[in-house]
């Protein structure tokens, strides 16, 4: 199943991608951390919502989102 990664509220209206700490098609586990972001004065790492595979970016580096934006999607284990 298709999970979301979104961009949590930080407390900042809006939040700079960084830098990816994975890659399409890698594994990950909830609460592994996936992506960087930069919002005024403090860098903040997005941890992974659920286990499964990475399947897409949709925010890169340099990327200004506001919170509830997506930032990628992972391929869910259903058994996890």
């Amino acid at each position: 199943m298709t999970e979301p990664i979104p961009l949590p509220d930080l407390g900042s209206p809006t939040a700079r991608v960084s830098l990816w700490h994975v890659r399409p098609g890698e594994r990950v586990y909830a609460g592994d951390r996936l992506v960087e972001v930069l919002i005024p004065g403090t860098l903040i790492d997005i941890p992974a919502p659920v286990t499964g595979t990475v399947l897409e970016w949709l925010a890169f580096p340099q990327d200004t989102l506001h919170p509830g934006d997506s930032l990628g999607s992972i391929d869910a284990d259903p058994y996890e």
